[in-house]
């Protein structure tokens, strides 16, 4: 009997899905770059965050490097700004918080100058000039002698500076023109540069290897009035020019225009020491912290420190 063959299905086979290829996996564009971005997204992180990120902060003055400057704008003094090797802060509550000053970046900032609502700063660079009262800066370095210019100061008549390479210069219109006043001396200067606002050959400097220095024939010759060594810095209340404060490596001040001094007791590190420009008693005073300045103030002529941070 012959065997019956079985009757095939109608119904269509069930497909199974074609096995996936193994592929090896290659980063894309888009993730290749996120691991690239990780790292600078991280590290601007880092630094917007180290800087205050345009900001207020109070962790202190943001200045890079070194410390150079802490200065009080005479014509309101709770503000301030405090300079060093890769920025300026600016302060308007006394010291206690501070935002960068982003136009001058890495200005090097040493010498200042306020003369009704110009600034002008000094440093490395050359000048920065500002005709809003400090908002922001530009370069002016038209006609200088020396564009390393470590001390800056002045008045609505005269501004004066100094540069390692040329001595001390000077400037009669609003820094049009800059003549030379000596080359013997001025090299050492450095800082801000107090000029009498009621005579504008009176100046007082500080000098790296003599102290404080002053000159009464308008810069072109200078006499050693001391206080310390290793001078960075000189400050007196502009109404009684007599007062005089100068630091560096220590701190002294002298009432009776530099013929006696008397040490000053400063908070440790403090290589800069500022006056309040209009009130007699009260001192700033600034160390550099890392890559920022720490802060304290007196109100009793140096008596007495409080930490502004």
């Amino acid at each position: 009997m012959a065997k019956r063959k079985p009757k095939r299905s109608t119904r269509p086979a069930a497909r199974r899905p074609p096995p996936r290829a193994r592929v090896a996996r290659r980063s894309t564009p888009a993730t290749w770059w996120w691991w690239l971005a990780i790292p600078l997204v991280v590290g601007a992180g880092f630094l917007l965050l180290n800087r205050g990120g345009g900001s207020s902060s109070r962790q202190g003055a943001f200045v890079g490097g070194d410390l150079h400057s802490l200065v009080a704008d005479p014509a309101t003094p709770n503000r301030l700004f405090v300079g060093g090797h890769q920025a300026v802060s600016e302060s308007r509550d006394g010291g206690r918080t501070w935002q960068p000053v982003r136009s001058l970046d890495n200005a090097d900032a040493m010498g200042w100058a306020f003369v009704a609502k110009t600034v002008w700063q000094s440093g490395h660079p050359g000048l920065h000039h500002s005709a809003d009262g400090g908002q922001s800066f530009r370069q002016a370095n038209d006609g200088l002698p020396s564009t390393d210019v470590h001390a800056l100061g002045g008045t609505d008549r005269i501004l004066y500076a100094a540069s390692p390479a040329a001595g001390v210069f000077a400037s009669t219109n609003d820094g049009a023109v800059w003549q030379m006043r000596t080359a013997d001396v001025g090299q050492a200067f450095f800082g801000r540069i107090l000029v009498d606002p009621t005579d504008p050959d009176h100046a007082l400097a500080a000098d790296a290897r003599a102290g404080a220095v002053e000159t009464a024939d308008g810069g072109r010759t200078w006499r050693r009035l001391g206080g310390i060594d290793g001078a960075l810095w000189v400050a007196w209340r502009a109404s009684d020019p007599g007062r005089i404060v100068v630091s560096g490596n220590g701190a002294a001040r002298s009432d009776d225009g530099g013929r006696t001094w008397q040490r000053l007791d400063v908070p440790n590190g403090v290589s800069i020491v500022e006056a309040d420009p209009t009130e007699g008693r009260r001192l700033w005073a600034a160390a550099h912290d890392g890559a920022r300045a720490k802060l304290w103030e007196s109100t009793d002529v140096g008596v007495h420190w409080q930490s502004l941070q």
